[in-house]
């Protein structure tokens, strides 16, 4: 979906044409990062014309919050589906979703670089900073309440929430980077031995 072109401008239902801008506006992202995404660049992917693009946005900064939101949507949709997969078993549920990360559509290289384009601006955007935040506390909660459901107390799962969001983030991002370090079946084979030592003995509180 993030590397959906339109040739030509077409008439099509308004949630289309907006649906239109922000496919284009992720597919910018990741081939040409924040520098190269303008209203230019986004309209002539999404075959429409620039005044298209302010009839539904405040702006190009609108239009690139809009996306974060959509796409930080569809991963977490991602996730949501990897654990309503894994039946009713509490481990089963929080291995599928952190391991979601290590396989498709989660390891697109366009993911990547989309999202690499979205983390330069967290610091310089606000809209984009509060979408982030929400994005990352949401995903921790749900951590947190998979880890209670496994036995462990809410002051427990807490911090091990926080350390195991990071040891996600960072095998995704280097499997995602160079997958020649490791596969992404053994970077899931390390998430769930350190997850397991930490069921039986958890280190923070």
């Amino acid at each position: 979906m993030l590397n959906q072109t339109r040739a030509s401008f077409t008439r099509e239902p308004a949630d289309a044409r907006r649906q239109a801008l922000i496919d284009a506006t992720a597919a910018c992202l990741a081939q040409r990062g924040v520098p190269g995404t303008s209203v230019r660049t986004i309209c002539a992917r999404a075959g429409v014309s620039p005044g298209l693009l302010r009839h539904y946005f405040a702006g190009v900064d609108a239009l690139i919050a809009e996306t974060y939101r959509e796409v930080t949507g569809r991963v977490a949709d991602t996730f949501a589906a990897a654990v309503a997969g894994a039946g009713d078993n509490p481990r089963a549920r929080l291995i599928a979703y952190v391991t979601a990360s290590f396989r498709p559509p989660i390891t697109d290289p366009s993911l990547l670089a989309t999202w690499l384009a979205f983390w330069s601006l967290v610091k310089t955007d606000v809209a984009i900073a509060a979408i982030h935040g929400e994005t990352y506390r949401a995903y921790r909660s749900d951590l947190e309440d998979m880890l209670i459901a496994c036995g462990m107390t809410a002051v427990e799962a807490g911090p091990v929430a926080i350390a195991l969001t990071a040891l996600v983030d960072g095998l995704w991002l280097e499997l995602s980077l160079d997958p020649t370090t490791f596969t992404a079946e053994q970077a899931s084979a390390m998430v769930v031995r350190w997850l397991d030592t930490l069921l039986e003995r958890p280190a923070f509180g």
